[in-house]
């Protein structure tokens, strides 16, 4: 499958180390709706790196929200091509920390090359983060629609213990109160995408803590999240377009309990190792989210579950079909992931 009108592309890095990625078009199951709007498919961009024997791969989704579209992610991996030098996967994964901003097209080679530097090593990622793999309950999203519709659809996974809520302002309230009614088991989180307003703030999480929500994500838009600042809610509220790397702890420290860490944002495994370390010693609770993807780009993000208090990562259930191999979820359950997806060293 192919996205846009944009070419495969290839090149050579070094001593026969080829960088190619190309862009797909995976279609959902149904429309994905939040605050900002619906879609129907993920374009997602696959990165490989292969040494002529090896082949890492990585998966990441260029995001409107961020100014990131295939055609910035095609300039930036070829620009990251041209620039490394290293043909070492440690080597390269490290100076492409400082020749790439956070963002999808890093992610993407970031996670190859992961993979590849396991592989070549004769080992899997878990082994070299010193992980064991286990598997991991994820967050099932309902997506923004009329309270009644949301709550028939939460009645409708009743194999689902986690449940997320995306919200849209006027009307959760309401929206919030129907889903719970409907699922008075389930542990609830939910997510407005920045669509509340400092107003409506108080009421609203007021209404989060009265229907037991877990956590609040990105209440406020990311420009006015400074009225966060020392509010008492009652409920945890959870940065996530307002937080991309460790450049924004500071600032977010004192507005917000929780971060969503993405690999998308953080710009790869690697930052999001270290964002997730540096927000733990703040006292922060980490979430481990995603964009709408498939198994391949949640994989990499599996390694920071055991950091998370909430796993977000249930991409390939809102699709119409996910790769193959992919990842075995049941009843919100995770697997670890199988060979031959990401970073086992069991398939070359």
């Amino acid at each position: 499958m192919r996205a846009g009108a944009l070419p495969d592309r290839a090149g050579t890095l070094r001593q026969g180390v080829v960088i190619s990625w190309r862009f797909e078009a995976w279609p959902l199951a149904e429309a994905f709706v939040i605050s900002r709007g619906a879609k129907s498919e993920a374009v997602v961009c696959v990165v490989e790196v292969c040494d002529g024997q090896t082949t890492g791969r990585g998966e990441s989704v260029p995001y409107a929200r961020y100014g990131e579209t295939a055609a910035t992610v095609d300039e930036q991996l070829a620009r990251a091509r041209d620039s490394l030098r290293s043909f070492d996967p440690h080597g390269a994964r490290m100076a492409l920390q400082s020749l790439l901003p956070g963002g999808a097209a890093r992610n993407g080679l970031d996670c190859a090359l992961w993979e590849l530097e396991a592989k070549t090593l004769g080992t899997c990622v878990y082994d070299l983060l010193g992980v064991t793999p286990q598997p991991v309950l994820t967050a099932y999203t309902l997506s923004l629609d009329a309270p009644n519709a949301m709550a028939a659809k939460a009645k409708s996974v009743p194999h689902l213990p986690l449940l997320k809520l995306k919200l849209g302002g006027a009307g959760d309230d309401i929206r919030l109160r129907a889903v719970r009614a409907a699922r008075p088991d389930a542990r609830l989180i939910a997510d407005a995408n920045e669509a509340w307003t400092a107003d409506a703030l108080a009421g609203l999480l007021a209404a989060a803590l009265e229907t037991g929500v877990e956590a609040v994500e990105q209440p406020l838009p990311a420009q006015d999240d400074g009225a966060l600042a020392g509010r008492p809610r009652g409920v945890l509220v959870c940065a996530d377009e307002s937080l991309h790397t460790r450049a924004d702890l500071p600032r977010l420290a004192q507005r917000y309990d929780a971060i969503n860490v993405k690999l998308d944002k953080a710009g790869g495994l690697t930052e999001a190792l270290e964002l997730v370390t540096a927000a733990r010693g703040l006292g922060l609770e980490i979430m481990a989210g995603c964009m709408v993807a498939t198994s391949l780009a949640m994989a990499p993000a599996l390694m920071l579950a055991r950091h998370a208090r909430w796993v977000d990562l249930d991409g390939p259930l809102l699709l119409a079909r996910d790769r193959l191999p992919g990842l075995i979820i049941e009843n919100g359950i995770i697997a670890p992931p199988p060979p031959g997806l990401w970073g086992s060293c069991s398939l070359a």
